[in-house]
């Protein structure tokens, strides 16, 4: 397996079936908590920086020449939009002072929001799925992320009281 295809399909999981992006998704989410438990909010944060890059650098070369710009087995967007989704929980847990496994809900709201706006792709997450591109492949995602972010946001503020 090449490096590009490594990265792409997050270590294999976009081969899992079906519904490979959940799979991917999943795959993540244990790799996140891993990274802000050693590393902290920032740790996490470049970590999901890179994986955007990445991303897009082996998606670019795994779909070159390729009808299919995005094949389900390419998961690494999906990694970097539920990352982003997850920031919200990871700084809030870290500003706290608070385990990471403390706000679970926050975890399993970012996760069905994502793959709720993944699926759905509203708007802009339509528009960028559209522009048949390496970039389009990873800025879908990535918009879903940002939008399951702000719902994961809203949730945690409904849930504690602070719009009531």
């Amino acid at each position: 397996m090449t490096l590009t295809r490594l990265i792409a399909t997050f270590i294999g999981s976009g081969y899992l079936k079906p519904a490979s992006g959940t799979w991917g998704t999943l795959a993540a989410l244990p790799v996140a908590w891993a990274l802000a438990t050693l590393g902290g909010a920032g740790l996490f944060t470049l970590a999901t920086a890179a994986v955007f890059a990445l991303g897009w650098w082996a998606t670019a070369a795994e779909t070159a020449g390729k009808a299919d710009h995005d094949p389900s087995e390419i998961v690494i967007d999906e990694v970097a939009g539920v990352w982003i989704a997850l920031m919200p929980v990871i700084w809030g847990a870290t500003m706290r002072g608070v385990d990471l496994m403390a706000l679970y809900p926050g975890w399993i709201a970012a996760f069905l929001l994502f793959r709720l706006f993944d699926i759905w792709k509203p708007g802009p997450i339509g528009w960028a799925d559209r522009r048949g591109d390496a970039l389009g492949v990873m800025l879908d995602d990535v918009i879903a992320g940002v939008f399951a972010a702000i719902g994961t946001i809203a949730l945690a503020a409904l849930a504690h009281g602070v719009l009531m």
